[in-house]
């Protein structure tokens, strides 16, 4: 009767626990959980299993590793925030799988993607021709960003967050020399300063950091 007692409580507590850690994680949709997120997620929820399966463990030595969870995932989120190499290094990059109506065979064999989850996720987003569609981008997160011919058209960003995004540059058929060129024309010689910039309409969309 003690250990179900035990257990009750321990469900209690443990439900705010993790409740209050998710919550101090951050707000993020379940299908743009990165990799690293659903590790972390995982392992709470075995460490919450453990607590509740032997009632006579000691309670703490479930806290601890939760809070030390807590703690790397708030550093990671900093420094993702803070270095975009570093973002990239945990959360992946968007892959091209399709350009100009034509796919990307070699791309979809490296990220272990078939024909068939390409041709669904078309399909959920009503497109019916392949032919239709400009750019269609594999997310981190597994989603497909799919942009049409006949609408808006994607833009590559090439500056994010200070550092010149140059396999963009070449995408666009420009390189990193005629970019310094542009933002010298609009007085900007260092790149660490601006927060975004885009090629749209002929001409740069630089927007600056608010504290540099």
């Amino acid at each position: 009767m003690n250990d179900i007692l035990i257990i009750i409580l321990r469900t209690f507590l443990l439900y705010w626990i993790i409740l209050g850690i998710l919550r101090l994680m951050g707000k993020r949709e379940v299908g743009e959980l990165s990799i690293f997120d659903l590790v972390v997620f995982l392992l709470i929820a075995e460490i919450g299993a453990l607590a509740l399966d032997d009632p006579k463990s000691k309670f703490i030595h479930a806290i601890v590793p939760m809070v030390i969870l807590l703690i790397i995932q708030v550093g990671v989120s900093y420094f993702s925030l803070k270095s975009k190499n570093f973002r990239d290094a945990m959360e992946g990059k968007p892959s091209i799988i399709m350009k100009d109506g034509i796919i990307n065979e070699k791309e979809m064999r490296k990220q272990r993607y078939n024909l068939d989850d390409l041709l669904q996720q078309l399909r959920e987003q009503q497109i019916g021709s392949i032919q239709s569609v400009s750019y269609a981008f594999l997310e981190p997160s597994g989603n497909l960003s799919v942009f049409k011919k006949e609408s808006q058209q994607y833009v590559f960003p090439l500056i994010i967050d200070g550092e010149i995004q140059v396999d963009h540059l070449h995408r666009i058929g420009k390189d990193e020399k005629w970019l310094r060129e542009e933002l010298e024309k609009k007085l900007i010689i260092d790149v660490n300063k601006i927060f975004y910039c885009s090629y749209e309409d002929d001409s740069l969309y630089i927007q600056l950091k608010t504290s540099f």
